[in-house]
């Protein structure tokens, strides 16, 4: 199972004609085909220590078997219920492989599933409406990845659910996360250390400090309630001088034994505060996300902002300059784009301010007596419906169109 899904990059980055190219795969599909493999990866690990385990648990009853056999000391009921114990544990084992089994198979069908979901739209073999069905899958995929990143869990599942793309988005990773997040919004740390245990070599290869600041909560917890003789059995048991806990959060931590909740000094104000529950949540997060290789923005979040500094200009930000068919000129868009980079322009253009479209030898710049310049296509228009008379729309004053004279650009 585990050998027919390492090689999906591989595969997906051979296909031949590809339409979606393999730039594109590593930024914004990355995520899409690197989650399954993770999973895949975690459950093939825990298998293969879950069935160890029951293994060696077979083997030493098996010896603890033969070697009284060989005896002759045991009688007839003793050796039956010696081979029932053998029989029990390798019932237990064959359950355990099939569980184990199933669930990787499960996994590799979800990365089978995303790979020939991407590979359908590289193929050449799709029609106009069929790729264009692929784009709105993808879109949905899209929107229930960032809804299940703020937090609308229930929309993200309808939505999964009445667009059939389920097996495309990360539900259950997202649900997992909502159940400690809610633990942790109760003051309840156990889902967070229990998660904490389950990736516990995984979090130490990230030098994560995740379980540090949880116990550490714990203890603060523990004095706030006025409980400083457990609290210091917990730091004992916990802050061990030999791990690798920052030392100066340690002292920290000890000095809150000497106030209250209540105090004023800044230092231990801060370590008592209520919004070191929500920075936990935001770190837990943070770290959910680095274990499956998640990125920290939605990918409908960094493809809306890499659409928008692409059109973004100076003149979306000159009211008196607006285009009308420019999307970061309207209200909603302009705001989201206000901390973006504007767009790099090698060559300029002329775009008509009345009509939006651009200036060129087929809509040529005609220029009005007060020296605003907008399309021949636009003007004309305007004209004629005006029996002869255009009206700048940015004064508002009236001309005749014999007034209107070419603009030639050199």
């Amino acid at each position: 199972v585990r050998f027919t899904t390492v090689n999906w990059q591989a595969e997906l980055y051979i296909m031949s004609g590809t339409v979606l190219l393999k730039d594109e795969v590593t930024t914004l599909e990355h995520s899409t085909l690197k989650v399954p493999y993770e999973i895949l990866n975690k459950k093939f690990r825990a298998s293969q220590k879950a069935l160890d385990r029951d293994l060696s648990h077979v083997t030493t009853a098996t010896q603890e078997l033969l070697s009284c056999a060989g005896k002759g000391e045991a009688s007839a009921a003793e050796a039956a219920s010696s081979l029932e114990g053998v029989v029990q544990k390798l019932l237990s084992l064959k359950r355990k492989a099939k569980e184990c089994v199933d669930d990787e198979l499960e996994c590799a069908r979800l990365c089978r599933v995303r790979i020939d979901h991407l590979k359908s739209y590289v193929s050449g073999e799709q029609t106009t409406g069929m790729k264009k069905a692929w784009r709105n899958e993808r879109v949905n995929r899209m929107l229930v990845d960032h809804f299940l990143r703020e937090g609308f869990y229930t929309s993200a599942v309808k939505l999964a659910h009445s667009s059939g793309v389920e097996d495309l988005v990360d539900i259950d990773i997202f649900l997992a996360c909502q159940k400690v997040e809610e633990a942790l919004r109760n003051h309840n740390t156990t889902p967070c250390l229990n998660w904490c245990y389950d990736n516990r070599s995984k979090l130490r290869r990230m030098k994560s400090m995740l379980e540090f600041e949880v116990r550490l909560q714990d203890f603060i917890e523990l004095v706030r309630a006025n409980k400083r003789i457990e609290a210091i059995k917990y730091a004992r048991k916990h802050f061990t001088s030999s791990s690798d806990h920052p030392v100066k959060d340690i002292k920290s931590a000890m000095g809150l034994l000497a106030f209250s909740p209540t105090t004023t000094c800044k230092r231990y104000k801060r370590l008592f505060s209520e919004s070191r529950w929500e920075s936990l949540i935001a770190k837990f997060r943070r770290e959910n996300f680095n274990l499956f290789q998640l990125s920290p923005q939605s990918v409908l979040s960094v493809t809306l902002q890499a659409g928008i500094s692409a059109l973004k200009t100076p003149q979306c930000y000159k009211p008196e300059e607006f285009n009308l068919q420019c999307p970061v000129c309207s209200k909603p868009f302009n705001e989201l784009a206000h901390k973006l980079p504007f767009a790099h322009c090698s060559q300029s253009y002329l775009i008509c301010a009345i009509s939006g479209c651009p200036m060129n030898e087929h809509n040529p710049p005609m220029a009005l007596p007060n020296g605003y310049v907008y399309g021949e296509q636009a003007l004309k228009e305007m004209a004629a419906k005006n029996e002869g008379i255009v009206v700048c729309p940015r004064t508002k004053e009236s001309f005749s169109f014999n007034e209107v004279k070419k603009v030639y650009v050199m």
